[in-house]
């Protein structure tokens, strides 16, 4: 899966550490393979999300955004837009299935409203760990 945002400094950031930790917990490392990248990239992480993601013990403070390439969104079943305009990236070169999660951007935002976002993230994550996992046949 590939989670995908202008900047790759908020939204995508948080998303893609979310099921990262989501796929630690369900054990699925060898089933799931999760990116993100952005259409123009940041220097860094936003601050006032590198701050939100430590509330919930997830250091962002040492990743990069960086540029999501069209072999990336070739490869993967799932891409998951932020609700920012990724024009950038065309949906007819996906291979897979698009969302977009329609999220306010959490950039020069309070805290309180970064933190509302990122749950909201949280939520979404899970729920689409839990509906891909269903349709994934079992190994046993």
């Amino acid at each position: 899966m590939t989670f995908v945002c202008v900047q790759n400094a908020g939204r995508s950031q948080m998303a893609a550490a979310f099921a990262e930790r989501e796929r630690d917990r369900r054990d699925v490392g060898d089933q799931i393979t999760i990116v993100t990248g952005g259409t123009q990239p940041a220097d860094h992480v936003h601050e006032i999300v590198v701050e939100a993601m430590r509330e919930r013990d997830i250091d962002l403070s040492d990743r990069t955004p960086r540029e999501v390439t069209p072999d990336e969104l070739q490869a993967v079943d799932v891409v998951v837009t932020m609700g920012c305009s990724a024009s950038d990236v065309c949906p007819a070169t996906w291979n897979g299935e698009n969302r977009d999660w329609g999220l306010d951007d959490p950039h020069e935002r309070p805290i309180e409203q970064v933190r509302e976002i990122r749950d909201e993230i949280e939520e979404r994550v899970v729920s689409l760990f839990d509906e891909l996992l269903s349709q994934t046949p079992s190994a046993e």
